[in-house]
């Protein structure tokens, strides 16, 4: 493989380490994607049928479940596939398609982490105006913005594998198409690439983590200025689910992507992307459901009334 036109397939490492393992692997991914999209998908449609749940905060989360429920399809499906037929290849276009698509939720996501902060600032900082700054239409534009931000991210990264030229393996040391472990397998010099990646994941991370560390600053500066402790302890609570949302995602993603060499560790990577593909979406609605009154109460009634149907 001398050049980019000879490269029409890249062969995913993933589990093939471990022989034995296969079958065990794919069982617990089969029952953890079967119930990571049952669980997404019904908070989304929670908020969808419940006009009690037409308020800002629910539709972030129901934006929430949707856009992981997106990147979960675009990874676990093929690397389900892959360990049935027992061959881990994958195109070279449906790797850049792969990477393009996760990418860009995954910075989505970044972003509707840090407007949900946003909310909650308002919500609690600013209660007299939240009516007034959390209408419709503004909701419309942070959500646009979010998933615009989040589309923008990979270009200039798919644009550069795409321009690689690639030599010798067309091993992906890794379980999906991700930069750094194709970068690897690129001929030349490629510290620029990496340096664009670096500094790419840097300003998604970095600028998101700082808007919701300001409002988490104001938050926390608000609530201990309250007079009632059952004040306290009820905003407190709304704000726990969303931090350990944050806490459990932006560590993961910034220890694999905020390295100026993101993959010269990939057995650390393999593991820690684990947390983010896969511990984050599965934990995710069952975090927001179980601490969350309204969303008990409504996910009750859609059952009551399909048992009712029957």
């Amino acid at each position: 493989m001398s050049n980019k036109s000879s490269i029409s397939t890249f062969l995913l490492v993933g589990f093939s380490g471990c022989p034995r393992c296969q079958m065990p692997i794919f069982f617990v991914l089969l029952l953890i994607y079967i119930f990571m999209v049952l669980e997404n998908m019904t908070i989304v449609l929670l908020v969808i049928q419940d006009s009690k749940l037409w308020k800002p905060m629910y539709i972030f989360i129901g934006n929430l479940s949707f856009l992981e429920t997106g990147y979960i399809n675009v990874i676990l499906p093929n690397m389900l596939f892959n360990i049935i037929r027992k061959n881990q290849e994958i195109s070279f276009n449906g790797c850049l398609a792969q990477l393009f698509i996760f990418a860009s939720l995954c910075a989505a996501e970044c972003y509707l982490l840090a407007t949900m902060a946003y909310e909650r600032y308002i919500a609690i900082c600013k209660p007299l105006q939240y009516t007034v700054l959390m209408q419709e239409r503004s909701i419309c534009c942070l959500l646009i913005c979010s998933w615009s931000a989040g589309l923008c991210t990979p270009v200039f990264p798919i644009y550069f594998l795409n321009e690689q030229n690639y030599c010798g393996t067309n091993k992906v040391d890794h379980y999906f198409c991700d930069v750094s472990p194709l970068l690897k397998l690129a001929c030349g010099d490629i510290r620029t690439e990496e340096l664009v990646d670096f500094i790419l994941a840097a300003f998604v991370l970095l600028s998101s983590l700082s808007v919701i560390s300001v409002s988490y600053f104001y938050i926390t500066w608000t609530i201990l200025k309250m007079s009632s402790s059952s004040g306290r302890q009820k905003a407190f609570s709304t704000c726990t689910s969303h931090l350990t949302v944050v806490c459990v995602f932006y560590g993961s993603l910034c220890s694999t992507y905020m390295r100026v060499a993101p993959g010269s560790n990939s057995a650390l990577d393999r593991i820690v992307s684990v947390l983010y593909l896969v511990i984050t979406p599965l934990f995710n609605p069952i975090i927001y459901t179980l601490r969350n009154q309204d969303v008990r109460l409504s996910l009750q009634n859609l059952l009551a009334k399909y048992c009712c149907l029957q």
